[in-house]
């Protein structure tokens, strides 16, 4: 049997996950990353995309997550605290298009830097909340 840790997933309106998993995928600033169970004390980003874990009856779990932090405490659990985090048929495809649309109208017009993130960021939100709706197909 795979050597589990603890994980919870905590989003601003709820409690995404909270259980034991045996390795944890997810987008980090450099790309991908993962997580096992005696993994090092480690603070990092959690980047705009889709995380994955495998749970202990062996099957996997995926969600797109905004972005956020995840921290490895030195008794092992992990804890993800990030703006949003939704299952693939929990995504509204309807609503996920039109924020990407005013996404793009926004980065059309004159910002300064910080609306330009803002929108740049909301942007990148929509896109793999329709990347995540349409891998659920």
């Amino acid at each position: 049997m795979a050597s589990l840790f603890h994980l919870k997933i905590v989003a601003c309106d709820r409690v995404f996950y909270d259980g034991e998993t045996e390795i944890l995928i997810f987008p980090g600033v450099d790309g991908e990353m993962a997580i096992m169970n005696h993994h090092e004390v480690f603070t990092g980003v959690v980047e705009v995309g889709e995380i994955r874990f495998k749970l202990s009856d062996g099957s996997w779990q995926h969600a797109i997550i905004s972005d956020g932090l995840v921290t490895v405490y030195p008794d092992g659990s992990t804890k993800i605290l990030a703006y949003s985090c939704e299952k693939p048929e929990e995504i509204d495809t309807f609503r996920a298009q039109e924020a990407l649309e005013r996404a793009r109208e926004q980065m059309q017009q004159k910002q300064s830097r910080i609306e330009y993130e803002i929108s740049n960021a909301n942007m990148a939100r929509a896109m793999a909340r329709l990347k995540g709706a349409s891998q659920r197909k």
